[in-house]
């Protein structure tokens, strides 16, 4: 917040209100004689004179008593606004009514001797009065930002700024700028509204639509534009990065609706506008208070807890109330400071951290055994696309091995629950890991009626920033200067926030809904158009300050994203953003099948490998290198859809 000028802090509070109420005195007086010598010409009648001290003794009296009546003594110079402006108004329709009903009074019981003052006096002071008091009033703030904007325009660094909304958001946000200390100096609104094209609000001009951003930063030499408008559609947000991509702006966003904004300051609300901003559709929070219930007061224990998907889950079942939390990862410094992290933000929570190699089973049944978990999240996997086809083996000892040694463990030592997070990669899968997940899929399924212990295997899509995912790396490259490598022009994604994602896993394990349910994710985003508007809200313009290159697909990747395979059917929607499905039934068989496929990678055999897995997953069905299959992208570790399958 700007410093209000010092002098204010050199009158005590307490002597403010009769200060106030003193200048209003004097208002009154000055007002009134200025009237009198208006209405006679500056020649006073001498009955008018010798009425005055009496008529100024009434008024004031009646000026005070509407100031107190109205707690204009009580004034915030420093945040007063359009309702307090009504107030002053009314006190002085109060007054001039007071002294007038005084002055009647008193002439009925005949204790003046003279006639009431012309009533154009009475019009004219109350006029003069009520217009010098709101200057009082007002005069400190108008001239304390007009001095700030005065200042800003001519600072160095300052960023010379358009506001997106010239609505309530729009005008409130402006206002805050104004009164506070920062580097940014608004020129002007953008809105699309005709009717207030052209308008002043708060004394800054609507300049145009968005259709004119380009020609108005040009003329005006904007760097910075914020949106003001609250809820803005993920499609509006791209339409207007699309609109600015060759201009180098730094943007900011207000996420919150107007009603948030009266609670907070606008500007204390503006963020930078982020990945999230582009999705087609709002972020589902689907962890339930039926999740909390269900998490609190029970042993979880995470494995992969060190990545970008198995910290987040950590982190929701901290939230969520666990009785204590065992994170299981063979990444040891990332295990540290995951445990550093919740120690702060979680304090007296009982959080153990545990290093060990899922395939290990000996070491994993020991951990189980010493802390018997209750649930059991299994988000540890070898999940990159292009190593893993170099590396079919060590994608199977881990993604299914690995998955195998956690599953039979978990059932010895009596977990309840036992979730598993695939990927969409698993639908008709091009790629070793796409394969290996689904495997896993099919495998737990099997597994499911043969032992007590409940299984889910969730399915989930493109994690926005997880780790070693396409929004890190294009962001590296862009703080590099470029460039940009997008692997085909037409490939698309499905999207999704971390949290949104595991907020999936929590409802599918303790939600009960059963068999497989896929989220609905909207329209997938292309990756091209999202390097593009990374690179101009970086405030680069893409293709001239960034160079975009197309590296070409490689083998396992595909072109489309899929929600569903073609075996895969919808049952029903369990709510507007679920839907329920049904998966095929597994072979009798399949257990065998896995034992000489692990057999088999244990001797580094690939190619025995690569058969035994078309084998097992039927789907599978490695795309030629540089050919569009349909749907993976090389950059991701997570992909788009999300679907759950309990058995």
């Amino acid at each position: 917040m700007r410093a209000w000028p010092s002098w204010t802090s050199k009158v005590p509070w307490r002597a403010r209100p009769a200060l106030i109420l003193g200048i209003d005195a004097l208002i009154t007086s000055c007002s009134l004689w200025l009237a009198l010598l208006l209405r006679f010409d500056f020649a006073l009648p001498a009955e008018t004179r010798q009425a005055l001290l009496v008529n100024l003794a009434l008024l004031i009296s009646s000026r005070l008593l509407a100031a107190m009546q109205f707690r204009l003594h009580r004034w915030s110079f420093r945040f007063s606004g359009l309702t307090d402006g009504a107030r002053i108004a009314m006190a002085g329709l109060f007054g001039t009514g007071v002294f007038t009903l005084l002055v009647y009074l008193l002439q009925l019981e005949g204790a003046l001797g003279y006639e009431r003052l012309p009533r154009s006096v009475v019009v004219m002071e109350l006029l003069l009065t009520t217009t010098a008091m709101a200057a009082l009033r007002f005069s400190p703030r108008l001239a304390l930002m007009l001095h700030g904007d005065f200042q800003r325009a001519r600072r160095e660094g300052t960023l010379r700024t358009l506001i997106l909304g010239a609505g309530s958001a729009g005008e409130m946000l402006l206002r805050d700028l104004q009164r506070s200390e920062n580097e940014l100096y608004v020129v002007g609104f953008v809105d699309d509204d005709p009717a207030k094209r052209g308008h002043v609000v708060s004394g800054r001009q609507v300049l145009g639509a968005r259709a004119d951003l380009a020609a108005l930063v040009a003329r005006h030499k904007i760097r910075m534009l914020l949106i003001a408008i609250p809820q803005l559609s993920a499609v509006q947000v791209r339409e207007i990065l699309s609109a600015c991509a060759h201009l180098k702006l730094r943007f900011k966003i207000l996420p919150f609706s107007f009603h948030d904004l009266e609670k907070r300051q606008a500007t204390a609300m503006l963020q930078d506008l982020k990945l999230q901003d582009l999705l087609e559709r709002d972020e589902v929070a689907l962890a339930s208070r039926e999740t909390g219930a269900a998490v609190a007061g029970r042993v979880q224990l995470v494995t992969g807890a060190a990545g970008s998907i198995g910290s987040e889950v950590c982190s929701q079942l901290l939230a969520s109330g666990t009785r204590r939390l065992v994170m299981l990862d063979i990444d040891e410094s990332g295990l540290f400071l995951l445990r550093h992290r919740f120690a702060r933000t979680h304090p007296g929570a009982m959080i153990v951290a545990e290093v060990a190699d899922i395939r290990d089973q000996a070491r994993i049944e020991m951990l189980f055994r010493r802390h018997r978990p209750d649930d059991v999240f299994h988000a540890a996997a070898r999940k990159h696309v292009p190593l893993m086809e170099g590396a079919p083996c060590e994608a199977v000892k881990v993604n299914v091995g690995g998955l195998a040694v956690v599953a039979r463990v978990a059932e010895r030592v009596g977990a309840g629950r036992l979730v598993f997070m695939s990927t969409d990669k698993a639908v008709e899968p091009t790629s070793v890991m796409g394969a290996t997940k689904r495997l896993g899929e099919r495998y737990l399924h099997w597994l499911a009626h043969r032992v007590s212990i409940r299984i889910s295997v969730v399915r989930f899509g493109n994690v926005l920033g997880s780790a070693g995912s396409v929004v890190p790396l294009f962001r590296h490259q862009i703080e590099a200067g470029g460039p940009v490598t997008v692997t085909h022009p037409e490939m698309r994604r499905f999207f999704m926030t971390i949290s949104e994602a595991v907020g999936l896993v929590l409802r599918a394990a303790y939600g009960d809904y059963g068999r497989l349910y896929v989220l609905d994710m909207g329209q997938p985003i292309r990756i091209l158009d999202l390097a593009r508007h990374m690179i101009t809200m970086a405030g680069s313009v893409p293709e001239t300050d960034i160079e975009i290159v197309f590296s070409g697909l490689r083998p396992g990747e595909k072109l489309h994203e899929d929600l569903l395979a073609g075996n895969e059917r919808e049952v029903r929607r369990i709510d507007r953003k679920i839907r329920l499905v049904e998966g095929p039934q597994v072979p009798e068989d399949l257990g065998d099948g896995i034992e000489a496929l692990l057999a088999e990678a244990a001797i580094e055999d690939e190619a025995a490998v690569l058969m035994a897995l078309r084998a097992l997953v039927p789907t599978y069905g490695p795309a030629a290198a540089g050919k569009p299959s349909t749907a993976n992208d090389p950059l991701e570790d997570t992909t788009a859809s999300m679907s759950v399958l309990e058995v």
